[in-house]
């Protein structure tokens, strides 16, 4: 069994021999249940698929050990309570971002869409997942001979670079609320509102926001803010292999990136410009992937 556990809503899926079985993906939004054991159990009563051998869940949170907590939520996942309500022998928690950078060598064809083409890089390059949803994070992809290696991080949670002028004002302005500043209270889908506030004093949702034809401005400057969080990300990492930027907020965001500030935000890096403006970014259309993610970590801990 495979769980992708966002801070809104959860899928579920199974996987065999073959892979993910795409039909046996199920969505289930999280306010209708009180826990993540009443969407398991919802599931297995829907499906009967009978035993379960082995359990992956990718948490939107970080994961101590057997246990994780939703940073956007309230539920507590512990694997020993889904070990005594599935009779799994194997679960394994990660991190949501760790899933999702697992899923990269398995996504289907055109699940990619390239917005920036970069240059090619070696193919044991590093790459670099970075999530826009309810939340924001980013996970880096290693390939190593015994597989992917993904180390967990809770990025989004990191502060909000140094600005000045318009975007300095802006973070001044989501510190009265953020007082640690953290990247996601600009860049997740609550940080968009948060940025259509700054500049209109108007609450309105993501989903408002993307469909106003009044929002342009509220746009540009989400797609700056992005580029230069983003360029700092590549800094740290230097993925050579690439930015995949995900996520619901990312697959809406991707159309409005050309011709916005992005890039140019992303690429202002003094000496290390060229280095940066070599990656290549894309934005993965695919909302199911994670569950490939967890697919494949499933796999390489049974080989072992």
């Amino acid at each position: 069994m495979l769980a992708d556990l966002g801070g809104t809503n959860t899928r579920l899926a199974l996987a065999d021999a073959g892979g993910l079985r795409r039909d046996t993906i199920r969505r289930y939004r999280n306010d209708a249940f009180t826990s993540f054991g009443a969407v398991v159990a919802a599931y297995l009563e829907e499906l009967a698929p009978g035993p379960v051998k082995a359990i992956c869940a990718g948490v939107a949170g970080p994961v101590l050990g057997e246990t994780a907590q939703l940073t956007n939520y309230t539920w507590h996942i512990d694997a020993a309570d889904l070990r005594r309500a599935t009779g799994a022998r194997h679960v394994h928690l990660i991190n949501d971002l760790q899933a999702q950078g697992y899923a990269l060598d398995d996504l289907p064809q055109g699940a990619v869409q390239v917005l920036y083409p970069g240059r090619s890089a070696p193919d044991d390059s590093p790459r670099l997942v970075l999530n826009l949803g309810t939340g924001c994070n980013v996970a880096v992809v290693h390939r190593r001979p015994e597989g992917l290696f993904v180390p967990a991080a809770e990025s989004g949670h990191s502060a909000l670079p140094h600005a000045t002028g318009r975007i300095g004002a802006l973070f001044d302005h989501l510190a009265q609320a953020h007082p640690h500043r953290p990247i996601e209270a600009a860049l997740s889908g609550p940080g968009l509102s948060n940025i259509h506030d700054f500049l209109t004093g108007a609450r309105l949702s993501p989903a408002e926001i993307l469909q106003s034809p009044h929002a342009s401005a509220t746009l540009a400057l989400f797609c700056e803010v992005l580029g230069r969080v983003a360029g700092n990300f590549a800094l740290h990492h230097l993925p050579a292999g690439g930015l995949y930027l995900t996520g619901g907020l990312a697959r809406a965001i991707a159309p409005h990136l050309p011709g916005s500030g992005f890039h140019a935000a992303f690429t202002a890096r003094g000496p290390y410009t060229d280095i940066v403006r070599a990656i290549p970014v894309s934005a993965v259309t695919d909302d199911a992937f994670p569950l490939l993610g967890c697919a494949r970590h499933l796999r390489q801990r049974l080989k072992d």
